[in-house]
């Protein structure tokens, strides 16, 4: 079916281009018959012949420019099926160049003896004929040439436009693949918090149960209530910087039952920022993070600062008192959130460490939906 759709096309297409082709031949056909000669005399008394000899002279030429044109598009046409253009191009153009001068030759030739058939009266031709017809042969041969041309480049034009389309789609296809295997990995990456943000809450919760049974069911009704914001906004890419801070406000009472007063958080968004976006539990991992890894007693509580810095980034830092004992790790805090930027942005998370500070900037994203 596609087959018969391209046939069909290509049949169209002749058909238009000798539409077009057969007037612009007619016209360069005397253009440069008149240029080879602009003093022949026969240009003098070309407009003072009768009607009759113009249109017949017209016909002629017509006829000429038609076989020119034919010979030139059957010869394109047949070369096109057995020495393409793509596999062997210096072949081809030998080929098509040697075959169009003499198709050009042999139908002039043979337009000369038909005249010679119709006026046998004419047996001797004048250095002025002789002179004329080598001008028409040459003529010929420089149209038909012009027609390969013309046909070669339409026929180099379409195949550009063919590979254009066609890269096009392959390029669009490996985009939408490539978000596809976007999204199916942040869909992963995401998954992984759940577990991680449940695994420390479920441990401080086995703690109050033995130690505080009734702090243990208000802290297990505060986890419900921001497990399922956790929820809510996980099916999300990007929240705004004001969503996370709500979900940080109502997470920090869980933090401040596990850790009491040695953990002192500072937040200092401006207005102004809150409606830019970052990937969701963002700074709960950061915020898990930093208690996770540093010591937060009443002698050496521990700071955790969340602002906007010079360079318009989101910034969480917090004081570095590490712990003197190995801590099991999950491998998710940190390595989640880079990751999760890799997949949404070009920009990448900073992180800067020393003696005294560790610090993590964070790009702020804009919110599409």
């Amino acid at each position: 079916m596609a087959k018969n759709t391209k046939e069909i096309n290509e049949r169209a297409f002749y058909q238009n281009f000798r539409f077009f082709i057969l007037p612009v031949v007619f016209f360069c056909f005397y253009t440069f018959i008149y240029l080879l000669n602009p003093y022949d005399p026969f240009w003098n008394v070309y407009f003072e012949q009768n009607i009759y000899t113009l249109l017949t002279e017209w016909l002629g030429v017509m006829v000429i420019c038609f076989l020119i044109t034919e010979s030139s598009l059957l010869i394109a046409r047949w070369l096109d099926r057995h020495i393409p253009w793509i596999e062997s191009p210096l072949l081809r153009f030998v080929c098509q160049f040697f075959l169009q001068i003499l198709s050009a030759s042999i139908v002039i030739s043979l337009l000369l003896y038909i005249d010679h058939l119709v006026y046998p009266h004419y047996d001797t031709y004048s250095q002025s004929d002789k002179t004329f017809g080598w001008q028409v042969c040459m003529v010929s041969i420089i149209i038909s040439t012009l027609i390969s041309a013309i046909y070669t480049a339409d026929f180099f034009l379409r195949k550009w436009k063919m590979s254009m389309l066609e890269t096009s789609a392959l390029e669009l296809k490996a985009y939408d693949l490539n978000q596809v295997a976007m999204q199916a990995e942040l869909q992963s990456l995401k998954a992984q918090l759940d577990p991680h943000f449940m695994f420390n809450n479920f441990s401080t919760l086995s703690s109050l149960i033995a130690e505080n049974p009734e702090s243990a069911l208000l802290f297990l009704d505060n986890l419900s209530k921001v497990y399922r914001y956790m929820i809510i906004n996980l099916s999300r890419d990007i929240i705004s910087l004001r969503d996370e801070i709500k979900f940080i406000n109502s997470y920090i009472y869980l933090i401040k039952i596990r850790v009491c007063d040695n953990l002192q958080i500072n937040i200092d968004i401006p207005e102004n920022y809150e409606t830019k976006g970052v990937p969701p539990i963002t700074l709960q991992l950061l915020i898990e993070n930093a208690i996770k890894h540093n010591v937060a007693s009443r002698s050496r509580p521990l700071h955790i600062n969340i602002c906007i810095n010079a360079e318009g980034w989101l910034e969480v830092s917090n004081n570095l008192q590490l712990v003197n004992f190995h801590i099991p790790s999950t491998r998710v805090g940190l390595k989640n959130i880079i990751s999760r930027y890799r997949l949404l942005s070009d920009a990448c998370p900073q992180i800067i460490e020393n003696d005294h500070i560790f610090i993590v900037k964070l790009p702020l994203l804009e919110i599409t939906e």
